[in-house]
């Protein structure tokens, strides 16, 4: 923590620092929340991740008017792109939200935290391993959690799978009318051609205990991203089997379609 405190103060600029600050979060003496958010952290995470959205994707974000400034709330959008450049970017587009800047929770696969010094960097900037009882936890807590439902499946998908989505789990749906908490859609447009994979090496993956290897560029492309947020979806928790949540997870998908749908209307070029 000294070490993020101490290049925090002196690489990241004031309107940084300010941003960050207005985000309400209740934090220990040793400044972390329960979940390893560390305001330190989450500056360099803001400043970096900000030239990104700037200049690198050069981010164009709809609908942040939907997303309340406090009180629990599920973001779900498509994935895509090997790298979670996607919740990043939605990341950063709430930090800095006119409405009300808020730090979400972003849950991350359990491969994440097995790399060395990525686990406790991710904590700090407010991401958390996707388990259903840190999830329930934060909601409670009425934090603002991104869930992408459809896990490696939509990051790790293939080229002529593009803006396809892939399968839904359920536990989102069952957190979300559980915790009585509003499930917002997004569509991302443009990280799909971010980093383009033509075949998954899945003979090598397995062996290193990799969720997948992408073969394709190493690094990100700067294709423009669109972030299209829609309204709160709210559902009773008065489902009593997983045949009956079927037509709610098919409810939110649609929602994320047509907003992929918009964002794809938008773009008048991959790359410019």
């Amino acid at each position: 923590m000294a070490i993020s405190r101490w290049l925090a103060d002196r690489l990241v600029a004031p309107e940084v620092h300010e941003t960050i600050d207005r985000i309400p979060k209740t934090l220990g003496s040793f400044g972390f929340d329960p979940w390893g958010y560390n305001r330190s952290t989450a500056k360099l995470g803001l400043a970096a991740a900000g030239w990104l959205f700037d200049h690198y994707f050069r981010v164009q974000v709809s609908g942040l008017e939907h997303v309340p400034p406090t009180g629990r709330i599920m973001l779900v959008p498509n994935h895509s792109g090997q790298l979670p450049l996607d919740g990043v970017m939605l990341g950063v587009a709430m930090a800095r939200n006119p409405a009300g800047p808020r730090a979400p929770r972003a849950m991350i696969e359990r491969f994440f935290p097995t790399v060395p010094f990525v686990g406790n960097f991710l904590n700090g900037l407010g991401a958390v391993v996707g388990d259903p009882v840190n999830c329930g936890a934060m909601l409670e807590h009425e934090e603002a959690i991104i869930v992408f439902p459809e896990g490696i499946r939509g990051s790790g998908k293939v080229w002529h799978k593009r803006y396809q989505l892939q399968r839904f789990g359920t536990g989102f749906m069952h957190l979300a009318m559980r915790h009585d908490t509003p499930i917002i859609p997004v569509g991302i447009v443009g990280c799909e051609e971010t980093m383009p994979s033509f075949s998954d090496l899945k003979p090598i993956a397995r062996p290193l205990g990799l969720p997948y290897i992408p073969l394709g560029l190493p690094v990100p492309l700067p294709a423009r991203v669109y972030i299209e947020i829609g309204e709160p979806i709210h559902f009773d928790d008065d489902c009593e089997s997983e045949a009956a949540i079927a037509p709610r997870i098919e409810q939110v998908k649609q929602a994320i379609r047509a907003l992929i749908d918009q964002g794809l209307a938008k773009r008048t070029s991959v790359y410019r």
